[in-house]
């Protein structure tokens, strides 16, 4: 039988923890059986400490056998409202012991309400609108755009009028007619072009035939116009085609409508001379966009024009600084990821995952939390799709009473997860780093000027108080 003699104890009533102070030998694991009730968890101490309770919401004691008292404990508000004490203070002719303080988006006496924001129909142009948490998001049908898909994306982007530039055009291949005197070239491939040579054709011997735009700048394609040529008085058209894209040049994404396994084929011209629009819904978001032809009458030829816009397009009308997600949890756990994590005294439980980094998030675990303190360490955001970024609030939060926060840090970017651009001050050239929090609790906000965009946003903590501890909302805009 094991005797415990405990000569002190403290216990602190913020955090539910109880701690004793052994001062006699005793032999053996304190917590090889757990002596902690109502779920609570045994962590063998160091030093004078023999163990420690870790106790869940609602109980407290030196072996968590006492329910705690008060009117905020366990705390009676919903998604994660605030509880706060009231005294000596009367609503009407009823007591009122505590007031939730609900956050955005919910309301209710314990904030158990969550405010339809998509009630007013804020939506436009026959836009889908999905609630979030004190938030709301538009899925826009192409080609709208915007936080109300209120904008139309719907330019000629340079292939008819010439503002796309022949050096910008290249093909897999090049047909060369009447020995060798004629070349049907890519940069020949604009909507509705005259002459005897007037188009794209691909090489007769190509399998795989392609022409690709590169628009020297990420854009945002909301369709595409096409056309076929006559050469030597025969018909020749593309009936059938897919599109590829790309960010970098490198790598290259196939076209599927969302929920679709399988690569969209896009329905063409059915003669040599009328125009065939097709729509992307939903858009692409792209530097280079790729034309691949499935079917072809004759041969593969081709005049077009791409349709959309510059992804600033509403800039001055709406601005584009939205909250993107975090907080709102448009954006999902699994898209926020880390190097690590850490476990408060290496319990699970209590493991500050990369999901719990979102702005205003509560709880005794309610923030990222890196797993060591090094400059190697980050947290990173998965957009899905590249947005234009243009700031971010970071706050720190509370590891059981230690005031924790990431003071200084530096913002990296990625279209692709793999390659990364560190964002740079635009006088010194040098990477930038961004002020951070000066506490657990108050938003700090920095603002990237420029804006840039990307897929991938990773956090890099620089300097820190007592650990790498963050909860963050990155603003911006799809466009």
């Amino acid at each position: 039988m094991k005797t415990y003699i405990y000569n002190s104890f403290c216990f602190s009533a913020f955090t539910g923890i109880f701690v004793l102070a052994a001062f006699s030998t005793v032999s053996g694991n304190y917590c090889e059986v757990n002596i902690c009730h109502n779920g609570g968890t045994c962590v063998t101490g160091s030093g004078q400490s023999a163990f420690i309770c870790v106790c869940p919401d609602g109980f407290t004691g030196e072996t968590c056998n006492e329910t705690e008292t008060g009117p905020c404990n366990p705390n009676p508000c919903k998604n994660d409202g605030m509880c706060e004490v009231m005294v000596n203070s009367r609503r009407g002719d009823v007591f009122s012991e505590y007031v939730c303080k609900c956050q955005q988006g919910f309301d209710g006496v314990h904030c158990q309400n969550n405010v339809n924001d998509c009630a007013g129909q804020p939506c436009k142009n026959g836009g889908t609108c999905r609630d979030l948490d004190g938030d709301f998001n538009c899925k826009c049908p192409s080609p709208y755009v915007g936080k109300h898909c209120q904008l139309r994306c719907i330019s000629l982007l340079g292939m008819e009028g010439g503002g796309i530039a022949e050096s910008q055009i290249s093909a897999s291949s090049v047909y060369y007619g009447i020995l060798g005197l004629q070349r049907w070239g890519p940069e020949l491939a604009r909507l509705n072009n005259k002459g005897l040579v007037n188009a794209w054709t691909s090489a007769s011997h190509d399998r795989n035939p392609w022409i690709e735009i590169n628009m020297q700048r990420k854009m945002r394609f909301t369709g595409i116009i096409t056309q076929g040529a006559s050469r030597m008085g025969t018909a020749e058209f593309i009936k059938a085609f897919k599109v590829a894209s790309s960010l970098d040049g490198r790598t290259y994404t196939m076209y599927r409508q969302e929920g679709q396994p399988k690569d969209m084929v896009f329905v063409g011209n059915v003669d040599n001379d009328s125009t065939k629009t097709n729509l992307f819904d939903p858009p692409i978001v792209a530097q280079f966009i790729r034309i691949i032809p499935v079917v072809c009458r004759k041969a593969c030829t081709l005049r077009m024009e791409l349709v959309g816009c510059e992804l600033n397009v509403y800039l001055n009308t709406t601005g584009c600084s939205e909250p993107l997600g975090i907080k709102s949890r448009l954006i999902g756990d699994r898209q926020l990821t880390a190097s690590s994590s850490f476990r408060t005294w290496g319990i699970e439980a209590f493991t500050w995952h990369p999901h719990y980094a979102r702005l205003d998030k509560q709880g005794k675990t309610n923030a990222w939390t890196a797993a060591t303190n090094d400059r190697s360490e980050w947290l990173q955001v998965d957009l899905e799709r590249p947005k234009r970024i243009t700031g971010i609030i970071t706050q720190g939060a509370k590891d059981f009473g230690n005031v924790q926060f990431v003071s200084a840090f530096k913002v990296a970017h990625s279209d692709d997860g793999q390659y990364w651009t560190i964002v740079k001050d635009e006088k010194t050239k040098t990477d930038k780093i961004f002020p951070g929090n000066s506490d657990n609790n108050v938003h700090k906000k920095n603002v990237f000027e420029p804006p840039f965009y990307a897929r991938f946003v990773r956090i890099l903590p620089w300097v820190w108080h007592e650990r790498i501890t963050l909860r963050m909302e990155l603003l911006g805009c799809d466009e």
